[in-house]
């Protein structure tokens, strides 16, 4: 027996080659996945594109102001992520889970809350094939889910925080990214910065309520409302920037009217479909997302440590390296972003199964979005490894930055396979309730990349994406250990495989 348990916890790779053939196979799963990672995709990319454009529009200004706005848009994302990352992510897994067992037990007399998880999940297998779905949806025609109450009242909360910390704060943190009080980018990115934090709170609300549709399998919406608050965004920006003459300042003003408009559709789209207002305050789980967010924001203060420092470090080395470095890491984020979709679409299939306690689609989940996530960077390594090139000067006419850009391609490009595994590992674990793990192994790769990016600093430009690519790739193999181990929330993989 010991020596059949030794050989059970041995590393083994066998799930992520599971039925490889089926990869591409539109059969029931693929359907599933393809309907909740398609439009997420699309709605996690529109708002890099917008970026995109912002910058494409900045950069005809001139290199100064392109570089100024990519050190505050930097601060920007990375202090959004902090609050976003965290809710999103427990907010997706928690209403996956209520929206798989609420109205099962409903149905059948039970309160959710007085039972215990165990039992709500043996009560759901043994009565879930009995239920009459039509009659379900005729008598819950708005749905009761606390998580999104919660994950309304905290995203608000933290939206207003993060304006008035970036608003008070901008210069002395616009001086710990690099740029000094005698610095031509002060001036354009502190307008940028504090312009652009007045949206916070709408960003936070609407990737709240992102998280929440998350959970129903529900990526459309959040598309329809991501697209149409972009294509304002990119309307607008040339109106304000150039017709009226703001500059800078008319970027992040288009940006902010954007954000409020996304926001106000999402709202107006929820309220049909749930009640926001839980039966009882103490349902509204304030303790269990606190618990969980808390490890998640662990984990994303890591991520953003690393990121920002890259950043912070290619500002130190001047206007013409931070230039090109913006437009490498924006092409690089909006483009391995295209893999989030995957990620979301397993974590909302995942959650869904883990609580139905359903391990057949936990595995062939697992297994068929971590191949897709593999043939998808591979794909976009061939695209943006020509497309980049020939792409490079809608972004800025300098020649130094353009002769930066060239040497950064190949990192962007490279990086792609290892960029998507990361991101669909992520969803296989948040999917699987797994915040711990994902939040210790992530602390743990931060501070080695940290460490790699001070020894890399040294080489300048190319040390900075050397080092950027070991902190990704060391990311993918921190979620590669966990399955291939079968520890945690996957052990049940010892009596299957």
């Amino acid at each position: 027996m010991a020596d059949e348990s030794d050989g059970r916890s041995r590393f083994d790779i066998s799930i992520f080659f599971k039925d490889a053939r089926l990869a591409l196979k539109m059969d029931e799963l693929g359907v599933e996945i393809a309907k909740i990672a398609l439009p997420a995709a699309l709605a996690l990319t529109a708002d890099p594109i917008a970026s995109l454009v912002d910058t494409a529009f900045i950069g005809q200004i001139g290199a100064v102001e392109l570089a100024a706005v990519g050190v505050s848009i930097a601060v920007f994302n990375q202090v959004s992520r902090i609050a976003i990352f965290p809710l999103v992510s427990v907010t997706t897994s928690f209403v996956a889970e209520e929206d798989a067992t609420s109205d099962c037990m409903e149905m059948q007399g039970i309160d959710t809350h007085s039972e215990n998880k165990k039992l709500l999940q043996h009560k759901i297998i043994s009565k879930i094939e009995s239920l009459d779905t039509k009659s379900l949806v005729a008598n819950h025609e708005k749905k009761r889910i606390p998580s999104a109450s919660s994950a309304l009242v905290i995203g608000g909360i933290l939206g207003f925080l993060q304006a008035a910390f970036l608003i008070i704060g901008a210069k002395p943190v616009l001086g710990f990214m690099g740029i000094k009080s005698d610095s031509p980018m002060l001036y354009p990115a502190q307008q940028y910065l504090k312009l652009r934090s007045l949206g916070a709170p709408a960003v936070l609300l609407s990737l709240a309520m992102q998280g929440v549709f998350r959970g129903f399998k529900d990526t459309k919406t959040p598309l329809y409302a991501t697209v149409a608050g972009d294509v304002t965004n990119i309307i607008l920006d040339p109106i304000f920037m150039f017709v009226f003459g703001f500059g800078v300042s008319g970027a992040a003003i288009a940006h902010v009217i954007s954000q409020y408009l996304i926001s106000a559709i999402l709202f107006w789209r929820l309220i049909e479909k749930i009640d926001l207002v839980a039966p009882n305050s103490k349902h509204l789980q304030f303790g269990r997302f606190l618990k969980n967010g808390f490890l998640l924001l662990m984990r994303v203060m890591a991520v953003t440590f690393c990121v920002t420092l890259a950043a912070s470090m290619a500002a130190r080395q001047g206007s013409t390296t931070m230039a090109a470095f913006q437009v490498c890491l924006q092409v690089w984020l909006a483009t391995s972003l295209l893999a989030d979709g995957l990620a979301v679409a397993g974590q909302a299939i995942l959650a869904s199964a883990f609580a139905k306690m359903d391990y057949e689609k936990v595995t062939a989940t697992a297994s068929r979005v971590l191949q897709l996530g593999l043939l998808l960077g591979v794909a976009l390594a061939i695209l943006l490894g020509v497309g980049l090139q020939l792409g490079a000067r809608l972004f800025t006419k300098d020649t130094g930055v353009l002769h930066l850009i060239s040497i950064g391609i190949p990192f962007v490009a490279a990086t792609q396979p290892i960029n998507a595994l990361a991101f669909v590992f992520d969803g296989v674990n948040f999917g699987a309730s797994d915040f711990a793990y994902a939040a210790y192994s992530m602390v743990l790769v931060a501070i080695i990349s940290v460490l790699a990016l001070f020894v890399a600093c040294s080489h300048g430009f190319v040390g900075l994406w050397v080092a950027l690519t070991l902190y990704m790739s060391m990311r993918a193999f921190a979620g590669f250990w966990r399955i291939g181990t079968r520890t945690g929330p996957w052990c049940f993989l010892k009596g299957t495989m």
